[in-house]
């Protein structure tokens, strides 16, 4: 597991276009979460990375609490090959046994990933209703224990996007967690 931080969000980066298959059998474009009019959760993540498995059912809670008002998308693009915990039918077990409140999409030739330039799992982003990046950082500040959670940066961040103001970069704190698991090309 080699621990990985996400980089300082650009100012100017915007939702790449991408079209991927879930675990629910639909189809999900970057053009549908748009089409809402609302902010944008992309997360990536995956089964196996402590780091998603310590933090999964606050990212299940975040998305129950806000999914009148954003919209929310997990994508796996690890290398299933290597790391069969996140195949396309293991993403379909864990999504349902957790009963995901958004899509769990899965990202198999991993150009989604490297269009979003992630990195690493968690690596958790929130775009405006345009598109257009608002942060880029980590969802609390005690990724391993819930009860130790002072800080609430995700769901800070997505209250100040709904309210139509921006975040600070110096108040995007990074993500970290495990390397996205490349194909060997």
């Amino acid at each position: 597991m080699a621990l990985t931080y996400t980089p300082e969000a650009q100012s100017e980066f915007t939702l790449p276009e991408f079209t991927l298959p879930a675990t629910d059998g639909t189809t999900w474009t970057s053009k549908d979460l748009l089409r809402h009019k609302q902010p944008i959760v992309i997360m990536f993540i995956c089964n196996h990375c402590p780091y998603v498995q310590a933090i999964e059912e606050r990212l299940v809670q975040l998305g129950q609490k806000f999914a009148h008002c954003a919209q929310f998308a997990a994508i796996c693009s690890n290398d299933p090959v290597d790391y069969p915990e996140d195949s396309f039918e293991n993403l379909k077990k864990r999504a349902e046994e957790l009963k995901y409140p958004f899509p769990y999409l899965h990202d198999e030739s991993q150009s989604v990933a490297k269009s979003f330039e992630a990195i690493c799992t968690p690596d958790l982003y929130i775009f405006d209703s345009k598109g257009t990046l608002a942060y880029r950082g980590r969802l609390d500040d005690s990724w391993k224990d819930a009860g130790k959670v002072t800080k609430k940066e995700l769901q800070s961040a997505l209250e100040t996007v709904l309210q139509g103001k921006q975040i600070p970069l110096k108040e995007q704190n990074p993500s970290m967690g495990c390397s996205i698991k490349w194909k060997d090309t």
